[in-house]
Order: C-alpha cells, then sequence, then structure tokens
C-alpha cells in the first residue's frame, strides 16, 4: 500500500508540478535525483518583553487625601484662615477633624505603636537594633549602650488598604471637587 501511494503522490505532483516532473523522470532514468536542501532552522522569534504595567492614573497619596477631606474635612480644616476664629470655635473644629481623620487612618492601616513601652519609659535596646524600627537620638555613639528612653512610641500599620479609584484622567487629580447646588 505504501508504494502505491508513493506513485499516487508522484503522479499528481508531476501532473502540476514542472520541477516535481523533471524529478521522477531522471530517477526513472536511472539518474540521482538532487538531493532536497536540507530546511533551514528557523530563528526563534525574539522574546517579547511584557508591556511595562500602565502607571496608574491617580497616586495612592492623592486617593488617601481625597478620601481624608470626604470623610473629615482634612483639607478645609487646614486651608481655613484661622485668624477670624476664637480658640473655642478653632477646638470646637479640631474635635470633628480629629475624631473622623482618626477613623479613616484606623480604617486604612490599622496604625498600632512600635513599641508597647510607655512614653518616658526605660526600654532595653538589642545589639545591631533596626534603624527602621527605632531612631537613635541624644548621645548616640557608634554604640549602643543597651537602653535608653522612650520619647515617642513611634507607629506601624498593620494594614493598607487604599480605595480604588474608579475616575477618569482628567479627574485624577481632584482632591475634593467643586459643591454646585442646583436650585
Amino acid at each position: 500500500m505504501g508504494r502505491l501511494a508513493t506513485a499516487t503522490r508522484a503522479f499528481f505532483r508531476s501532473l502540476f508540478d514542472a520541477a516535481a516532473a523533471e524529478q521522477v523522470e531522471r530517477a526513472l532514468s536511472g539518474q540521482l535525483a538532487p538531493a532536497l536542501p536540507e530546511p533551514r532552522p528557523v530563528a526563534a522569534p525574539a522574546p517579547v518583553p511584557p508591556p511595562a504595567p500602565a502607571k496608574p492614573a491617580r497616586s495612592e497619596a492623592l486617593t488617601l487625601l481625597a478620601t481624608l477631606q470626604r470623610e473629615a474635612r482634612f483639607v478645609d480644616f487646614f486651608q481655613e484662615q484661622l485668624d477670624g476664629y476664637t480658640d473655642a470655635q478653632i477646638g470646637a473644629a479640631v474635635r470633628d477633624v480629629h475624631r473622623d481623620t482618626s477613623a479613616v487612618l484606623k480604617r486604612m492601616f490599622a496604625l498600632r505603636p512600635v513599641s508597647d513601652a510607655g512614653e518616658g519609659a526605660e526600654v532595653n535596646l538589642a545589639d545591631g537594633v533596626d534603624s527602621g524600627r527605632f531612631r537613635l537620638t541624644g548621645n548616640v555613639t557608634g554604640q549602643s549602650n543597651g537602653k535608653g528612653r522612650l520619647v515617642h512610641a513611634g507607629w506601624e500599620a498593620s494594614r493598607c488598604e487604599m480605595p480604588i479609584w474608579t475616575g477618569n484622567d482628567a479627574a485624577s487629580k481632584i482632591v475634593a471637587p467643586a459643591e454646585v447646588e442646583v436650585s
């Protein structure tokens, strides 16, 4: 069956391809047909690097600032000129801004102190103290003496959950949109 298939292929190939017909005729007359050229290896295409991640339309810093403004009127408070207000009026405003800002920070960052010791307490410092967690001040030399007084407990975030920006590029730098009351 193999030779019949080869003969059929040779017949039809010779019928439609003049070069193939010449090769078949040389083979039938006893002449050796020239060997077909070896297929050239095709170079694999260079790997395409993945596209660079798209730059976010809005920075997380602006998202945080917008959240603080929306929920605590944070920017309004600090942009307001306070010269015309009494200390009592400022104190009343601070109470609301403080409460609402604290709620945003708890929800988004779950802040907690770096050190559980109370401020003013004596703390023992391990050798090779991590400068990212503890900043040494005062009489600091090349080596610590192993203890010091806690001036500030520091803060660390146990999470960071920023709202996802869903606006358009034109509004990406808006911290608080202008409000217009329609009548």
